[in-house]
């Protein structure tokens, strides 16, 4: 696949953008991680991670890239008592959890067009 990938690209000045696109478009069909608070489910199996097989999991990345991972870090902090805890409950938490995955869900949208877009005009330009 990643052959038949490589002689797609080609190698004029779109070259990397079409390698950008299309491999996006092969893993767009990967499912998308969610925002929630513990506290609202009850489901522990909704905790586990599938592809690391293990029960209870988070993820966040640098604090200064996004509100979702600043609100873990701050609540990991608590958890750890390196931080007093958040005055919030967890309902405030969910809700702010849902409008995160909102617009993640309303970027990666945007996302998916554009690529399709750009796809379309790849397809009628090449020969």
């Amino acid at each position: 696949l990643q052959k038949s990938l490589s002689e797609t690209f080609g190698a004029d000045q779109y070259s990397r953008a079409r390698k950008e696109v299309l491999t996006y478009m092969f893993s767009r069909p990967m499912q998308m991680a969610l925002y929630f608070c513990t506290g609202v489910l009850q489901d522990e199996t909704l905790f586990h991670h599938y592809a690391l097989n293990v029960p209870f999991y988070t993820h966040f990345t640098s604090p200064i890239r996004r509100y979702a991972d600043i609100v873990v870090h701050r609540l990991l902090s608590a958890s750890l008592g390196a931080r007093s805890p958040l005055k919030m409950e967890k309902e405030a938490i969910q809700k702010q959890a849902d409008h995160c995955n909102d617009r993640k869900m309303a970027s990666k949208r945007v996302q998916e067009l554009s690529a399709d877009l750009f796809f379309s005009v790849f397809v009628r330009v090449r020969p």
